[in-house]
């Protein structure tokens, strides 16, 4: 159930948010290519993925973070999974409609679960050049997204039931999800927290 009509306020206020996260991501970027050619492929994709929605917050924790480098946190582990969700939307769901998959005549059911497992494959494969054996790292990965879907399928569900889900095709979807990642990153917190208290098996280093 598609949003037939977007209010301004939320064309303008999308346009603004999306932009931020761009902006953002490109001036984390430009960071950790000039000045981080120490991290790994793995820390610089995580970061500069994080910008695009969390917008200027993410550019204040990555320079907050480039000066305290080398402690494992809750918050790093977390940006990992947002990550990994972010660029799962951004591959998932032009897939989905471009290739018109449904489920029982819906194409929201097909998003999720694409999403949900590009988001799981690429966190699994952050979580492997960590360092960790390829089956705890689809572990992680696996636990990591269902927590992180509490928050963010469950958004675009109730988007989609209230009829306020816009088209694909609109600025105002893409701001929505910006949101729903981060919703998605507080409902796994609970997870996050647990994984980052088992060093030795399971925690990220992201």
């Amino acid at each position: 159930m598609m949003m037939t009509d977007v209010p301004g306020w939320l064309t303008t206020l999308a346009w603004a948010g999306v932009t931020l996260g761009v902006v953002s991501a490109l001036l984390i970027a430009r960071d950790v290519l000039a000045n981080h050619r120490g991290w790994s492929w793995t820390e610089k994709v995580v970061w500069i993925s994080s910008g695009l929605y969390l917008g200027p917050l993410a550019v204040w924790l990555e320079r907050r973070w480039a000066a305290r480098r080398g402690t494992p946190t809750v918050a790093r582990t977390g940006l990992a999974g947002g990550a990994a969700s972010a660029l799962a939307h951004l591959v998932g769901v032009p897939l989905v409609v471009l290739s018109g998959l449904t489920i029982a005549g819906i194409d929201l059911w097909p998003m999720i679960l694409v999403i949900a497992v590009l988001a799981t494959t690429l966190l699994a494969i952050f979580e492997a050049t960590a360092g960790k054996r390829l089956l705890t790292a689809a572990w992680v990965a696996a636990l990591t997204v269902l927590a992180f879907d509490l928050g963010m399928a469950g958004w675009m569900l109730l988007l989609h039931f209230t009829e306020n889900m816009p088209t694909a095709s609109h600025i105002a979807f893409w701001f929505l999800m910006q949101l729903g990642v981060v919703l998605g990153l507080l409902t796994a917190l609970p997870a996050l927290r647990w994984l980052d208290q088992r060093p030795a098996r399971t925690s990220t280093a992201v």
